[in-house]
This record gives structure tokens, C-alpha cells and sequence, in this order.
């Protein structure tokens, strides 16, 4: 016997039905990983993981612009400031892996856990490096009232007046770090003085408040030039173009210098390895191109570039030489 059920039953089951086998092939579409053929698909969010206006910043920025007209595809930058950077990496360590979070770091990622006993990421497994935008010099700097003009002529002002101030961006900073490394290697007494960043340690500089300081050559240029500071040595195992007159500190006989501070492109592990190398490929081209040289050099940074796999060998190289200096100097995180 035939028994027909009510249309209103029919098309209830039958709408059920539907949405069923909607949820279903949308489970099964999302169990699949992005597909560097539909990359980006979306809005791409690159984090800086420090207030608006640094270095940091205003890179991200010219490289968000740039991509954006590369890829047609709207790329915003998200200042997600905290611990000494360890907010922003954290965002981007725990976000989805479809490369369209990005991560804009410093050094201070691969230093921090030489220095802190604890982070909520780990840079090695929950981050994947994408390419190394570029180099960060360190200058050794000095007021332009003192009389000092060498590295050996501070050592020797040091040793014999001990316990005068030198100045950081910061504790735990690659500034902080070389600052100690120079105190160890010279055998001098200098008293550390921190500073919020680098626009107050210039401040105090300029007014001859501290005796020298290790400031990154992207704040301390503009002073450099009008002589206001007087640049003694620099990081790095290259004379920068910048300042071509200006020797390094291994030249001058202090080993451990040529280590230096960086800023790289991340994305959060897990990320498909063809995503990633479309955007290292990208990414890589607008670093060399001759805008973004030029935008670069603007900011007295050195333009790298290259692969992810280039990247993460400088990462692990980078890993262990900070681990020796932070072990050498004793600097803790706060």
C-alpha cells in the first residue's frame, strides 16, 4: 500500500535535507588547505607586533602598498603592541594557517627565548619564516659636546671615569645586548640606562645627558648627518653605505658584533608551503625592486630578501650566536 506523506512533512524533510548536505560539503571543503591557485582570497592582515610610527611600521606599511598593487588584493596593517613584541607574535602564532595573517617581526623573536623562561609560542614550531626583508644596523653613537672620537677614546674615557651612563632602546634590545658585550670584551664599567624606545634615548643623547649609546641607525641618521651625533663603529660585518667611514666593531678588534638586528616576514606554521613560497616570492621581488630599495634605504635599513628555506637557516644561525651573548653577558628579559 502506497502511503503519502503531507507536502507540508515532504518539504520540510526535504529542506533538512538540503542544509544537511550543505553543512556537509562545507566541512569537507574546509578539512582541505588553501590553495596557493586561490591565494589570497581574502583581505591580508600583516601584524606589527609594535606602536604605529617605528620602523618596524612604516616598513610594513610600503610593503602592505606595494602588494596590495602587485595582487589586487586589500592588505592592511594591524598594530598589535605588548611584552616586547611577544603580543603580536603570539596573535599571529595562533591564527589560522592560510597566509592571510602575517607576521612582521624583529630580531627580538629569536632572541627572547635566550631571555625570557617563558613564551606562549615557540618561534621554531608555531611560526614559519617567509623571507628576511632586511638589516637593521647598530650604531655606536656619542654626544657631539663630548670629546670623544674612537671606540678606544671611550674605553679609555670609561676606564678612567667608572659607572657613566650608556644608553638603550630598551632592556633585553639588541642595543642592551651589545651595550653589555662591549662592557665584557673591553673590561669597562658603565652604568645601563634604559629608555623606551629610541626617540627618548636620542632625546637624552643629544642633550648629553648619557655618555654613548648603541642606537639603530634608522632613529640615529638624521642626527648623524647634522652632526649633532658622532657615530663611532657600527654592527654588522660590513661597513654600511650609510657610512662608509665608519669601521666595525670587528675591524676595531671586538668580536661578536657581526651578529645583528633584522626584520623578516612570518606566517603561522602549518601554512601551506606553496602559499608560503608565493608570498616569499613576492615579497622577495618587491624588496628588490627599485622601489622597494629605495624605500628601504630611506629608513637606513640593507634590503635582503630571498627564500623562506634562506631565511631559516639565518633564524637558527641567529638562535644560537644571541644565545652565546646572552649567556656571556648575563642580560634577562623582564
Amino acid at each position: 500500500m502506497n502511503y503519502h506523506l503531507p507536502v507540508s512533512v515532504v518539504r520540510a524533510a526535504t529542506a533538512v535535507a538540503l542544509l544537511a548536505s550543505i553543512a556537509v560539503t562545507a566541512l569537507c571543503a574546509s578539512s582541505y588547505p588553501a590553495s596557493a591557485d586561490t591565494y589570497p582570497s581574502r583581505r591580508i592582515t600583516f601584524v606589527v607586533p609594535y606602536p604605529a610610527g617605528g620602523a618596524t611600521d612604516v616598513l610594513a606599511r610600503l610593503l602592505a602598498n606595494k602588494l596590495s598593487e602587485s595582487w589586487k588584493q586589500a592588505v592592511v596593517v594591524e598594530n598589535k603592541s605588548g611584552g616586547g613584541g611577544v603580543v603580536g607574535n603570539d596573535n599571529v602564532a595562533k591564527a589560522q594557517p592560510d597566509g592571510h595573517t602575517v607576521l612582521i617581526g624583529i630580531t627580538q623573536i629569536i632572541q627572547a627565548p635566550s631571555l625570557v623562561t617563558k613564551l606562549p609560542y615557540d618561534v621554531f614550531k608555531d611560526l614559519a619564516p617567509v623571507t628576511q626583508i632586511a638589516l637593521s644596523t647598530i650604531v655606536l653613537v656619542v654626544p657631539e659636546q663630548q670629546p670623544i672620537k674612537s671606540v678606544k677614546e671611550l674605553i679609555d674615557y670609561a676606564k678612567a671615569n667608572p659607572g657613566k651612563p650608556y644608553g638603550t632602546f630598551g632592556n633585553a634590545t639588541t642595543s642592551h645586548l651589545y651595550g653589555e658585550l662591549l662592557k665584557k670584551t673591553a673590561n669597562i664599567d658603565m652604568t645601563h640606562v634604559p629608555y623606551r624606545g629610541s626617540a627618548p634615548l636620542t632625546n637624552d643623547l643629544l642633550a648629553n645627558t648619557i655618555t654613548s649609546a648603541f642606537q639603530d641607525l634608522t632613529t640615529a641618521s638624521a642626527q648623524i648627518q647634522a652632526g649633532k651625533l658622532r657615530p663611532l663603529a657600527v654592527g654588522g660585518e660590513k661597513r654600511r653605505k650609510a657610512l662608509p667611514d665608519v669601521p666595525t666593531m670587528a675591524e676595531l678588534g671586538y668580536p661578536g658584533f657581526e651578529i645583528e638586528g633584522w626584520l623578516g616576514v612570518f606566517v603561522p606554521a602549518g601554512t601551506p608551503k606553496e602559499i608560503v613560497k608565493k608570498l616569499s616570492d613576492e615579497l622577495a621581488r618587491i624588496i628588490a625592486s627599485p622601489e622597494g630599495v629605495a624605500g628601504i634605504e630611506t629608513l637606513s635599513l640593507v634590503p635582503v630578501g630571498g627564500s623562506a628555506e634562506t631565511f631559516e637557516k639565518v633564524l637558527r644561525r641567529d638562535y644560537e650566536k644571541w644565545a652565546d651573548v646572552v649567556k656571556a653577558t648575563g642580560v634577562k628579559g623582564e
